[in-house]
């Protein structure tokens, strides 16, 4: 009856699609005097990427339709499984060991708990394969597509800056997100940008229509020794926004394990790691907190002096600090900026619950910060 069973399911799955065919002429040569996009990059110039090229088919089922984006280790395309009939990102890592990291912390990932909320606000992945290639293979990871990252969404918005209802819905997703990793997974993101920060699809058509456009409209190319670099291409605007996902894991580490390492992205880094001080789960807090001036001032955000007890916690104190707490770095700090001088958008009470929220992320010692689930029960997210 199981043979019988499986012959049944074998009959009811559909054939696998047919490799699209895509446009070999038509398409804008750029000139060679313009560098694009992952030429910046020395590791291009080493050979370090892989060649795609748009209609490729790789691991037998999943063909290119299209660039989505670029990275200093990878480079993302739209692509579609031909044998599940959907649409994937598909992140090709550099051969300099490129994505062994990533691919280790997506494992973890993938062996915690999936009925917590936070989990699908969390990007997970659906496959990894590998493309062999002389001189040393490539990693490949498969995920769902999704649409513009945070970064994007303010470029896209003229204000360059979120509003009050999209920011606290965002963090919101973002905060399970963290409480999914800190307390299932026990993992500290340490890269948490808007870059990193992405909006699901939700309308199947948006992928459609980005397949179609490279069919009728080839994107722009640069050929190098043969092979072609191409132009990313952005999805449409969607009439529906799904929910905020963070994303990339490359510098991902166990938060049950102490550490002083150099870490975070430079105008988001946490006291502690600037100080070289012992660091855990509350640097991503910070994180966030410094993020959300970025996101909704349109500026970046200092915050402070030190207690002089935090200080001297730090391998790294003595360059920037006194011993009772006093800044005598070269670069000058303003005495008169304070958090409420710097919010210029909020009056009354909204102004106060968004300068509470931020101050309970930013906090000289870590254990006086809030947790990523305290932060979900604070009033202002539901206000």
């Amino acid at each position: 009856m199981a043979s019988l069973s499986r012959w049944a399911k074998g009959l009811m799955r559909r054939a696998p699609s047919s490799p699209l065919p895509f446009p070999a002429a038509g398409f804008e040569i750029i000139n060679d005097a313009d560098v694009v996009e992952e030429e910046q990059f020395g590791a291009f110039r080493a050979g370090q990427y892989y060649p795609v090229n748009i209609g490729d088919v790789y691991a037998s089922k999943c063909q290119i339709t299209g660039k989505l984006g670029f990275g200093t280790t990878s480079t993302v395309w739209l692509a579609r499984n031909l044998e599940e009939h959907l649409h994937v990102a598909l992140k090709i890592y550099t051969r300099d060991r490129g994505g062994r990291e990533e691919f280790k912390t997506y494992g973890h990932l993938s062996q915690a708990n999936p009925s917590h909320p936070g989990y699908r606000h969390v990007r997970s992945a659906l496959d990894t394969f590998s493309l062999h290639r002389t001189g040393g293979d490539h990693r490949c990871l498969v995920q769902k597509p999704m649409w513009d990252s945070w970064r994007d969404l303010l470029r896209r918005n003229p204000a360059q800056r979120f509003s009050l209802p999209l920011l606290k819905a965002g963090l919101r997703h973002v905060l399970l997100a963290l409480d999914y990793l800190h307390n299932e997974c026990q993992l500290v993101h340490t890269d948490i940008k808007a870059d990193n920060i992405l909006q699901e699809i939700v309308e199947g058509r948006l992928l459609e229509d980005f397949v179609k456009a490279e069919l009728t409209t080839p994107s722009p190319r640069e050929f190098i020794e043969g092979h072609p670099v191409y132009r990313s291409r952005q999805f449409g605007l969607p009439t529906q926004f799904g929910g905020a996902v963070l994303s990339d894991f490359g510098t991902a580490v166990r938060g049950d394990q102490k550490r002083n390492h150099d870490a975070q992205p430079n105008v988001y880094r946490s006291p502690e790691v600037m100080l070289r001080a012992e660091w855990s789960y509350p640097v991503d807090i910070w994180n966030v907190g410094v993020m959300i001036w970025d996101l909704f001032e349109g500026k970046h955000l200092f915050y402070g002096p030190p207690p002089p007890d935090f200080v001297q916690r730090g391998n790294r104190s003595a360059e920037f600090f006194t011993a009772d707490g006093g800044w005598k770095a070269d670069v000058p700090i303003s005495p008169n900026i304070t958090l409420e001088s710097s919010e210029e958008y909020l009056q009354g009470r909204d102004k106060e619950e968004l300068l509470a929220f931020v101050r309970s992320m930013l906090r000289w010692r870590p254990e006086d910060g809030k947790t990523a689930k305290q932060l979900l029960d604070d009033p202002w997210l539901d206000s």
